[in-house]
C-alpha cells in the first residue's frame, strides 16, 4: 500500500555516487599530448551528481534525503559542507574504501573529467540493504546519479513503485551501461531518464537530438528529455520542442546537468507541465554554471524565479 505524500519525511531521496572534487578552471584551451596549461582557478569541493543534486533540491526548499557512501576521514567535511545546504548526514554510509576522487578540468565552452571510485563500488551492495530500500521509499520521489545496472533495477524500482514514489535516472556518461541493450527497459522504467547530449548519441547512434528522441518514443520512454548544455534543451511533448538556455556568463560547467536534474524535480513535484519543468531545468543549470564548483551558485527560488521570466515569460 503507497503511503501519502503527506506522511512522507522527504520530498526526494538522491542516491548514487558521491566524490570529493578538484575543479580546475579558467583555461584558455585544452592542452595538447605534453604540454601544460595554468588553471586560473581552483576549487576542493563535494561532488559526484547525488550531492550537486540534493543540495539543489534542498536550496529550492525541498526535504532531501542523500543516499551513499564515502570514506571515514572526510565525515566531518561532508558534514559540514553539506549542513550549508540543509542536506544531513542520516543516509551516508563509510564504505571500505576512501572517497571517490574526481578531477575536473572545465573551460567556459566543456569539460573533462579524471575519477577514482573508490567507495562508490560498494554502491550495488548498499542498493541491496532492505533497510536502505526502505529509506528510499519514505520519499515522495527517487533521484538515481548512478548507472543502475538492470540486476539491480529490477529489485529496486519495483518496491519504490509499490511505495508510490515517482523516480528519475541520469547514469552521467557511462558508455558500457549506455551501449548495453538491457538498460532500456531501465529506461522505460522510471518516470524520467536524464541524459546529456553525448549520452543521448550513444543511445541513439547519432548527434541530432531528434534522432534521441525518435529513439525514446520508440523504446517506450516516459518522459523524452534531452539536456544540451548551453544550446539548452530538447523535449518531446505534443511535438519535439527545442528550449533554448538562459543567457549568462558561464565561468564553470562542472555539475550544471545535475542542477537542470534538480530543477526539473523541483517542477514535477509542484505538478508543472513537462515544458515548466524542463525551462526550471534549464534556468537551474545556466546559473549553475555562473561560479567555479557545482555548488557556489545552486539558485535559490527568487534568482531561478527572476531567471525563468526573463528567459522564457511570465
Amino acid at each position: 500500500m503507497a503511503v501519502s505524500f503527506d506522511m512522507k519525511p522527504w520530498d526526494v531521496a538522491v542516491v548514487g555516487e558521491i566524490y570529493a572534487d578538484h575543479v580546475f578552471g579558467g583555461f584558455p584551451a585544452w592542452p595538447a599530448p605534453g604540454e601544460e596549461v595554468f588553471a586560473e582557478r581552483y576549487l576542493r569541493e563535494l561532488g559526484g551528481g547525488s550531492v550537486n543534486t540534493a543540495c539543489g533540491l534542498s536550496r529550492l526548499g525541498r526535504r532531501v534525503r542523500l543516499v551513499g557512501l564515502i570514506g571515514d576521514a572526510d565525515f566531518d567535511w561532508f558534514e559540514s559542507r553539506l549542513s550549508e545546504f540543509g542536506v544531513e548526514m542520516g543516509g551516508i554510509r563509510l564504505g571500505a574504501e576512501g572517497t571517490g576522487i574526481t578531477v575536473s578540468l572545465s573551460t567556459p565552452e566543456d569539460r573533462s573529467f579524471f575519477t577514482y571510485r573508490g567507495a562508490n563500488r560498494g554502491l550495488d551492495d548498499l542498493l541491496d540493504v532492505q533497510a536502505v530500500v526502505a529509506d528510499l521509499a519514505a520519499a515522495r520521489h527517487v533521484h538515481f546519479a548512478m548507472p543502475l545496472s538492470r540486476e539491480l533495477a529490477t529489485r529496486v524500482l519495483p518496491p519504490l513503485k509499490h511505495a508510490g514514489c515517482t523516480t528519475s535516472l541520469d547514469v552521467g556518461f557511462s558508455p558500457e551501461w549506455l551501449r548495453d541493450p538491457a538498460n532500456h527497459a531501465t529506461c522505460r522504467d522510471v518516470d524520467v531518464f536524464l541524459p546529456n547530449a553525448k549520452e543521448a548519441a550513444l543511445l541513439a547512434g547519432s548527434d541530432d537530438p531528434t534522432a534521441y528522441i525518435d529513439w525514446a518514443r520508440r523504446h517506450g520512454v516516459a518522459t523524452a528529455v534531452l539536456k544540451a548544455g548551453a544550446q539548452g534543451a530538447w523535449l518531446a511533448d505534443a511535438a519535439v520542442i527545442h528550449l533554448p538556455a538562459p543567457v549568462v556568463d558561464a565561468v564553470d560547467t562542472t555539475g550544471a546537468g545535475d542542477a537542470f536534474d534538480a530543477g526539473f524535480i523541483d517542477a514535477l513535484l509542484d505538478g508543472d507541465p513537462l515544458i515548466g519543468c524542463v525551462e526550471r531545468a534549464c534556468v537551474c543549470g545556466a546559473l549553475c554554471a555562473t561560479a567555479p564548483g557545482a555548488l557556489q551558485s545552486l539558485p535559490h527560488p527568487p534568482q531561478l524565479r527572476t531567471l525563468r521570466e526573463r528567459t522564457y515569460g511570465p
